[in-house]
């Protein structure tokens, strides 16, 4: 379990946490995109580590489950962009010429 933080060690790790990454305009959609699937990818090896560690006793169950439901989410988000992509390809390609 890991060691309790004080109120200023809290306040900072609230920051950091909900801090916006900032942006470089020139990536544009790209770079956003990019960066939503690092994320998605990342958050589902931290569940991944969460249920070993959970498996081995060294994590709380409560952890385990928002690790899991954090990655569960963020596939579900991956999915339903997929398919708004696809179908708005899929409608270009039905537009006559």
């Amino acid at each position: 379990m890991p060691a309790p933080i004080g109120a200023a060690g809290a306040a900072a790790a609230y920051r950091t946490a909900t801090a916006a990454p900032v942006a470089n305009p020139a990536e544009g959609f790209g770079g956003a995109l990019k960066r939503a699937i690092e994320g998605a990818v990342e958050s589902g090896r931290q569940a991944d580590t969460a249920s070993t560690g959970a498996m081995l006793g060294q994590v709380s169950v409560t952890d385990t489950v928002l690790a899991v439901s954090r990655a569960e989410l963020a596939l579900q988000t991956a999915v339903a962009v997929r398919d708004r992509a696809v179908s708005a390809y899929q409608d270009i390609m039905r537009m006559p010429i």
